[in-house]
């Protein structure tokens, strides 16, 4: 029962949210015929006692914590019907607002408020605000619903980069860069698998893996290894480590047991045919010219995510190496240390954001709420002579669908700046 007390306070709010919003349906249903606006009521009650119902089951039903389809579906149903409500409530505050005013204008001037409250029957609840509250927060919840079919629809993205300071012999190498599997999520193997066609597809030289390979145990991974053990490059398939990776996010028996999920983790790595980098580095040689591969553990300079990362144990040994490349979980990691103290890393991969799952995107503009915690969240970053890339994620965690920021497969084609 941890945390039974968080749940009821929860499921409190969720109650005041649904008096408040039954406020605003009662005003768009008033006239509506009797029989109708009945059953659209009961409807709205029995949902909300459902959800309300299962909010307060979560922490006593030991199935329910432990249940996939629970915390992937109905958990992530019952926060959209929360954030539904709302968004919905910001309207009806307004127009309560609104209300308000024309109540105390009538007490300061009865002949002008007079015009407003009508023959002693008070203000009137605005029909639009009513229906645009309810309009918008019911699309959405339509949305996210939505969502849900989009978890799987990895998107190819390609670009080339140039780099003045490329070997001429590495020009044209071909990386996938790939990030946040979250295996413990995935609940469809089929099209896990394609999505691994999907990257075998590319022909990529090398393949890089930015962490969160799973949610927070290492067995997560247990039936998906025949899946991912299927990624192969002429150069290697190279991993580092997520916050998720660590198993911070779980109740363990003992520290032990925590530090024995991660030695298991890091052997999955192994007998996937990974090469997992713990704060060090790999050079590659063609043609007699080399570069660099540094990978850190994860290094995070915002809220209270873990800095295990150490690039002065990575970064040794590579000084003289004309070109860089770092694999570093966070993108917040660019601007807070790799940009001031490293300013030689010329090519940084990062994940971890995932476009929070949710947002807008299309040639021209791109939005999501992560932004405002994240400067860099999707997409390619230029500073100087420094490129960021953080990868949208190739799964999905907690919100088990994605909404206008779809799973991504990066294809990045290297070349030299003429």
């Amino acid at each position: 029962m941890r945390n039974a007390g968080t749940w009821w306070i929860i499921a409190l709010i969720m109650l005041l949210l649904d008096l408040y919003v039954f406020q605003a349906l009662k005003t768009v249903t008033q006239s509506s015929n009797e029989r109708l606006r009945t059953v659209i009521h009961i409807t709205y009650w029995v949902i909300s006692a459902l959800t309300l119902a299962a909010l307060l089951s979560f922490p006593y039903i030991q199935a329910l914590q432990s249940s996939k389809l629970f915390r992937n579906y109905v958990f992530a149903i019952l926060v959209g019907l929360f954030f539904a409500k709302l968004v919905g409530s910001l309207f009806f505050l307004t127009d309560d607002l609104r209300r308000g005013s024309l109540f105390l204008l009538s007490k300061v001037m009865p002949d002008t408020g007079a015009r407003f409250m009508g023959e002693g029957k008070g203000i009137p609840r605005s029909a639009f605000l009513s229906w645009l509250g309810l309009g918008l927060g019911g699309g959405l919840f339509g949305t996210l619903l939505y969502g849900f079919s989009n978890k799987y629809k990895y998107q190819v993205k390609k670009l080339t980069l140039a780099f003045e300071n490329l070997p001429k012999a590495f020009e044209g190498m071909k990386i996938v860069h790939i990030s946040d599997i979250h295996s413990g999520s995935f609940q469809n193997k089929p099209a896990v698998n394609h999505g691994v066609d999907l990257i075998l597809q590319q022909k990529p030289d090398l393949i890089l893996f930015t962490g969160d390979l799973v949610n927070d145990r290492a067995e997560e991974m247990q039936e998906y290894m025949d899946v991912f053990n299927r990624l192969t490059a002429p150069m290697g398939v190279y991993s580092s480590l997520g916050n998720h990776d660590y198993g911070d996010y779980v109740s363990w028996p003992s520290q032990q047991a925590k530090a024995e999920n991660l030695e298991r983790l890091k052997q999955v790595h192994a007998q996937l045919g990974w090469r997992l980098l713990m704060n060090e580095h790999v050079l590659f040689e063609k043609g007699g010219e080399q570069i660099a591969l540094l990978g850190i553990e994860n290094w995070g300079a915002k809220g209270r995510f873990p800095k295990y990362g150490k690039m002065q144990e990575a970064y040794p040994g590579t000084e003289k190496i004309p070109f860089k490349m770092l694999l570093s979980h966070d993108p917040s990691h660019w601007d807070a240390e790799v940009k001031t103290q490293y300013s030689d890393i010329n090519l940084m991969l990062s994940g971890h954001t995932h476009g929070m799952q949710f947002g807008l995107e299309n040639p021209y503009f791109k939005w999501s709420p992560v932004q405002w915690m994240y400067k860099q969240w999707a997409g390619l970053y230029e500073e100087g002579n420094q490129k960021l890339y953080v990868n949208r994620g190739y799964g999905f965690i907690g919100y088990p669908g994605r909404v206008g920021i779809l799973p991504e497969i990066t294809v990045i084609e290297l070349a030299v700046k003429s």
